[in-house]
């Protein structure tokens, strides 16, 4: 029987709770079987540390172990990717190529971020689950492999069959052990022994007194909700321990670096269903944007009948405004003195309007989403709701590089 504990110091997992202990149990339990197994849970919780155990406590142990992140690859060329390709079979491909079921042949292969993958390509991963076999691209021979597949995902699949993104019969013959990791609010007797993990490592990294926190700063680290999970706390507590000259962190401090503490449970910012989205189709932000500024126009165009209620001589001001020539030294002459042509109210100017189109607020959008995350093309993606893979096609095409 595999030690709980030993698996826990060996890979690096800290943590006492209940929920999380259910979860590294069970991963424990099905390591020595060939079962796939889907591994559930929201980014930045940790879910690669769970393939890896499941890897090296399996007679696989001695096989090749790859890591796939089908997110960040693009599209075109994520067959060939995962299942090799014949030379001349497209533009580019000058030779044979093994795809990475061909190399990790009685190994075991991680699939990070399933969701992502294209609908035709889950065809394919449908067929090497189902019959051990693939076929290369340019190819028509049909070829074994002997492998483990764990996928993991942090979007609810469950929904993207309902959506028409995902194969309802791919999920459930990967689904057929779930694992389930708890985002890091539901285990909040762990976040206090995270953070001074943390605190540890990066004091020995920097050569520094480690940092602390006042009472009322661990009761704020505590009550937050970490969307970013594991992965934000340990980036903002190596962030405070460079920058902060004080080694006690009062909760004023702390929470410069949380965004929007007093905020994160408000309904309208963590359950509305445009942040909950994930678009796989860039237009379809266009789209969504120009839907919001029609509901926009059309509420303007609800205040309308209001001025129905105004006094009939505003009214009539609104409806004909009248011209006053400006006071000059000059004399003014009085209506009569006006020829017909004279009393006729002036033709508006018309103004050329600059237009742009989606092509060029796309690229903005990217361009600034870019920017605000400082290169950093997964936290873009994730700000504009879109894959990775479509962010990075659309970063080429536009020439962001």
């Amino acid at each position: 029987m595999v030690d709980f504990q030993q698996i826990k110091q060996r890979f690096g997992i800290i943590g006492n709770s209940p929920l999380l202990n259910r979860e590294i149990e069970k991963t424990i339990l099905i390591a020595p079987t060939d079962l796939t197994v889907l591994i559930i849970g929201e980014s930045g919780v940790g879910k690669e540390v769970f393939p890896q155990i499941i890897h090296l406590n399996n007679s696989r142990k001695h096989g090749q172990y790859i890591a796939v992140n089908c997110g960040a690859i693009p599209e075109g060329t994520i067959d060939s990717e995962l299942f090799g390709h014949e030379k001349g079979s497209f533009t580019g491909a000058l030779m044979e190529r093994k795809g990475y079921f061909e190399v990790a042949d009685k190994g075991t292969i991680f699939l990070d971020e399933v969701g992502e993958l294209p609908l035709a390509t889950q065809a394919r991963l449908l067929r090497v689950l189902e019959y051990g076999e693939f076929i290369k691209v340019g190819s028509s021979k049909v070829q074994k492999t002997n492998v483990r597949i764990v996928a993991a995902t942090n979007i609810d699949l469950l929904k993207a069959i309902r959506n028409g993104k995902f194969r309802e019969d791919l999920y459930y013959r990967l689904n057929t052990v779930p694992v389930n990791i708890p985002p890091l609010r539901d285990r909040k007797e762990d976040i206090l022994l995270l953070f001074r993990k943390f605190t540890s490592d990066f004091a020995e990294k920097y050569m520094m007194p480690p940092i602390h926190l006042t009472e009322e700063a661990k009761a704020v680290l505590v009550k937050y909700r970490w969307p970013g999970n594991i992965r934000e706390l340990k980036n903002i507590t190596e962030r405070m321990s460079i920058i902060e000259q004080e080694r006690e962190i009062s909760a004023d401090v702390l929470k410069t670096y949380l965004v929007n503490p007093e905020l994160d449970n408000l309904p309208a910012l963590m359950n509305s269903d445009f942040d909950q989205r994930t678009f796989n189709n860039e237009r379809e932000i266009l789209y969504q944007i120009l839907f919001d500024m029609r509901k926009d126009i059309n509420d303007l165009k609800n205040l309308v009948p209001e001025l129905s209620k105004l006094n009939p001589q505003v009214q009539k001001e609104m409806a004909h405004p009248v011209y006053q020539h400006p006071v000059t030294d000059e004399h003014v002459p009085y209506a009569d003195e006006y020829t017909e042509e004279e009393i006729k109210e002036p033709e508006p100017e018309i103004f050329p309007t600059a237009t742009l189109s989606l092509n060029e607020v796309e690229k903005e959008m990217i361009r600034q989403a870019l920017e605000r995350n400082k290169g950093k093309r997964r936290n873009a993606a994730l700000d504009l709701k879109i894959s990775e893979r479509t962010l990075y096609r659309k970063i080429k095409e536009y020439g962001l590089e």
